[in-house]
Parts: C-alpha cells; sequence; structure tokens
C-alpha cells in the first residue's frame, strides 16, 4: 500500500475536497489518505456531533489543513438543496459522493422516491448537477462509488425506484446502477469538468452491518479475515481523485472486482442504449427536484 501510494498520488495542498458520508468506514479512511496529502477538507454528513468529532481528530492529526463541516441528510431534499447552496460559496476542486444506504427502513420521501433510491442515486445526482457549474470554474471533479451490485439488479421502466420491491441487494442495485449509467452519460461531451466512477469492492464497514445482530455477531470476524480493511478498499476512491474514468469504466479491486489494489477496466454491462435511457430519467428527476425545492407541483411524480 504504501508503495502504490507513492506511485499513484501526489500532494493535494491547496486542494478542496468535499467528501459526504466522512465519517463512515470508507469516509473515514479517504478522509485521513486526503488530509495526509494536504487536500482541505469539507466533511458532508448528517450527524453532525460524529463529524465534529471527526474533524477534531483529523485537525488534531494534520493541523495545517483546513476542515470545514456541512450538514447534509440525502434522504432530506431541503438538506440537499442547503447543502448545495453552501458548497457554491466554497473554493471546490473535488466533489466525492461517497455516502450511500444499503438495508435501511424503506419510506417515500418528499421528493416523491424511495429513500434508499434518493440516497444513492437522487440525491447525489442532484448535488453533480446544481454544482457542475461551480466545479467547471476550477475544472474540477466528480468522484462517484458505484458498486458490484449493480451487475445484479436490471433496472425497469415502469418501477424506477425499486419501491415494490423488497430485496436490499435489488433496490441498492438499482439505484448504483442508475447512478452510474446517468454521470457517465453527463460527462460524456464534457471537458470542464472530469468524471472518475469508482468502487471499493467488498469491504468490512456500516454498511455490511446490515444482517440480523445475531448473524452479524457470527460472521463480523471471518468477513474481516475475508473482505479487505476499508483502509486498502478505500484506495480504488482516491485514485478516482487522481484519475477520471471514460464512458463504461470504473477503477476498482483488481481480483475480481473484490479484492486487491486498484486497477482501471472497461465494463460491458451498462450498454449505451440503457445508459442514455436512465440519464433521461435522471434529468426528469432533476427538474422535479428542483421544483419540489420551490414547493412546486412536479409535471411528474413516480
Amino acid at each position: 500500500m504504501k508503495k502504490w501510494l507513492k506511485d499513484n498520488t501526489c500532494s493535494l495542498r491547496g486542494k478542496t475536497v468535499a467528501i459526504s458520508g466522512s465519517t463512515g468506514g470508507l469516509g473515514g479512511a479517504l478522509c485521513e489518505y486526503l488530509a495526509e496529502l494536504g487536500a482541505d477538507l469539507i466533511l458532508l454528513d448528517r450527524n453532525q456531533a460524529r463529524a465534529q468529532a471527526h474533524r477534531a481528530k483529523l485537525l488534531e492529526k494534520y493541523p495545517e489543513i483546513n476542515v470545514k463541516l456541512i450538514s447534509l441528510d440525502l434522504s432530506d431534499l431541503q438538506s440537499v438543496e442547503n447543502a448545495a447552496q453552501m458548497l457554491e460559496n466554497q473554493p471546490l476542486d473535488v466533489l466525492i459522493c461517497n455516502a450511500g444506504a444499503y438495508a435501511v427502513p424503506r419510506f417515500i420521501t418528499t421528493s416523491g422516491l424511495d429513500n434508499v433510491f434518493q440516497i444513492n442515486f437522487a440525491a447525489p445526482y442532484y448535488l453533480i448537477r446544481h454544482l457542475m457549474p461551480h466545479l467547471a470554474e476550477k475544472n474540477g471533479r466528480v468522484v462517484i462509488v458505484g458498486s458490484i451490485a449493480h451487475n445484479y439488479s436490471a433496472t425497469d421502466p415502469n418501477d424506477i425506484d425499486f419501491r415494490t420491491r423488497k430485496k436490499a441487494s435489488l433496490v441498492y442495485g438499482n439505484a448504483k446502477r442508475t447512478l452510474m449509467c446517468a454521470v457517465w452519460e453527463l460527462f460524456s461531451n464534457r471537458e470542464d469538468v472530469t468524471l472518475s466512477v469508482t468502487h471499493p469492492g467488498i469491504a468490512v464497514t456500516g454498511i455490511t452491518a446490515h444482517y440480523p445482530k445475531w448473524l452479524y455477531l457470527l460472521i463480523k470476524y471471518p468477513m474481516k479475515v475475508i473482505f479487505m480493511h476499508p483502509r486498502r478498499a478505500a484506495l480504488s476512491i482516491l485514485q478516482g481523485v487522481f484519475e477520471e474514468t471514460a464512458p463504461c469504466e470504473w477503477i476498482g479491486p483488481r481480483l475480481f472486482d473484490v479484492w486487491g489494489l486498484p486497477r482501471k477496466r472497461k465494463l460491458t454491462t451498462c450498454p449505451a442504449g440503457e445508459r442514455k435511457r436512465l440519464a433521461a430519467v435522471a434529468e426528469e428527476l432533476w427538474q422535479n427536484m428542483q421544483k419540489a425545492e420551490r414547493k412546486e407541483q412536479p409535471d411528474h411524480i413516480i
């Protein structure tokens, strides 16, 4: 890992990186790397108490950097809009959409979407679209965190947010597939802002602790042996800060997309027709979320 870091990263001093989900396993490890490289950080988190504690630890270890906090609840459209407006006033170089949700209680948000779909797709897409002109001022970069779960969940035009589905892996995979396809298409003809689609493989983080408590107590230690530590898994996301991806490319673990140091490779799982269709869906949702935020009636509620 030390050799990989030396060969694949460089100083980020003078750069500002905003990261959602910064207090989680992957987010925390990623913040450590970014701070070590000298980046100023903006922590986008729902739990402000945890974010404050995380900020204090980072500043104690890296007193030369700046660390700011912005409250962000991806299931709350007003919170997403407030965070986007606050980020417009920051010298933003990189936006990392890292936060996600897997097996959580399901509900319909005020924007009319399933909350898992909104957290993993609609809210990150809203942030990206809102901040695109601001990022373009500094030739910035967007880094998103995809998932191998996108392989197992074909999208459905008749159930876009998978509100009728019950299986967590399908709901999560659908949201990640929609996000990946939509941003590949969104960035396909842009040069002023670049994109990197990444995925961490399978790591032991809060998102893997969705099993019943008794079962998780039995399997968590074997999981720690089999799966990557968040610090290693976060390297794929970190590489995304330094290397962009083309449409239908991503950066992830080199061994079966599950384990090992990062590599960039081409995907065959998201054909051009589906990318265009989901990009159109994303743009409609973006417009509707803007209207909902202005308390207007959307043209179409999915």
